[in-house]
C-alpha cells in the first residue's frame, strides 16, 4: 500500500538557481501554485542542497515544468547533489542546456517560470519558499513528466 503523499500526481519540477557564475539545477516535486493573482508559488527545498544555498543567497530562479522526455534527468539532477557532483558539466556534456532570457536551462522542458522570491520559513527537513511568478514562456502542454511517472520507473518506491 502506498503512502498517502506517493497516491498524488503532481507535476515533476527542476529549480534552475543562479550564483557566482553559474547555475545548479535539481528535482522539485514539492511544488505548488497558491495564487491566482498575483501568480504565487510555494516551493520546498531540502536542507544542505547547492540549490537551498543559491536560492538563499539569490532573489531569482526559474522553475522548469519537466516533459516526460526528461526522465533520464531524474537520477543526475535529483539523486546527486550539486555540492559534490558538478550538474553544469554533465548538463553540458550532454548538450541540455539553452537560455532564456540570460538564465540557464534545460532543453525539452515543457514551460519556464521566472521567479522573484518573496519569502521563506523553515519546514522541517525542507526550506519553503513564496515566489512571485513575473513571466514564463510554455512550448508544450501535453507528455508533462508526473510524480506516478517516477514510481513507474522505478525511481521513487
Amino acid at each position: 500500500m502506498k503512502r498517502p503523499w506517493n497516491i498524488v500526481n503532481q507535476p515533476v519540477y527542476s529549480l534552475a538557481t543562479y550564483s557566482e557564475n553559474s547555475f545548479n539545477m535539481n528535482i522539485c516535486t514539492y511544488v505548488t501554485a497558491v495564487s491566482m493573482r498575483p501568480k504565487l508559488y510555494a516551493v520546498a527545498l531540502y536542507a544542505g542542497t547547492k540549490t537551498l544555498y543559491n536560492v538563499l543567497n539569490t532573489e531569482n530562479a526559474v522553475l522548469q515544468l519537466l516533459s516526460t522526455t526528461q526522465l533520464n534527468l531524474i537520477k543526475p539532477l535529483g539523486k546527486k547533489s550539486g555540492n559534490n557532483f558538478d550538474k553544469v558539466a554533465y548538463l553540458n556534456k550532454k548538450n541540455l542546456i539553452t537560455t532564456w532570457g540570460n538564465h540557464a536551462v534545460l532543453k525539452d522542458s515543457a514551460a519556464l517560470i521566472h521567479l522573484q522570491k518573496l519569502s521563506s520559513i523553515n519546514t522541517g527537513d525542507h526550506t519553503t519558499f513564496l515566489f512571485q511568478a513575473d513571466k514564463y514562456k510554455v512550448w508544450q502542454d501535453e507528455h508533462i513528466l508526473m510524480f506516478q511517472d517516477l514510481i513507474k520507473a522505478g525511481i521513487i518506491l
